[in-house]
């Protein structure tokens, strides 16, 4: 489980003159998986190693390797996308194989 901050899309709150769209964020699905990736690696991470992290990622999820769900939604294309609410928007990925124990 990874959680992210969501940024709030101030310049639509604004234009749109609505508080409500400062509470709700519509974010691509690729955009929240690039801010969990950068997350989990850290902020000293070599730009080199945090591109080949997401684009694995990214081409994993397409390839349906593993399931993705993100706040109770289950997702399987990172062009979709979401409206994430209170900020933050918790990541789970889940592999599709079963995984089995070489210390048996």
């Amino acid at each position: 489980m990874i959680r992210v901050s969501v940024p709030i899309d101030v310049g639509t709150a604004v234009t749109a003159g609505a508080s409500a769209f400062a509470m709700v964020t519509p974010i691509r699905v690729a955009t929240l998986i690039e801010l969990a990736i950068a997350r989990v690696l850290g902020r000293r991470a070599p730009d080199d190693k945090r591109a080949r992290a997401i684009g694995t990622t990214l081409a994993g999820l397409r390839a349906g390797s593993f399931a993705l769900d993100i706040d109770g939604r289950m997702i399987d294309d990172p062009d979709d996308v979401i409206v994430c609410s209170g900020g933050t928007a918790t990541l789970r990925f889940f592999a599709r194989r079963t995984v089995t124990s070489t210390y048996e």
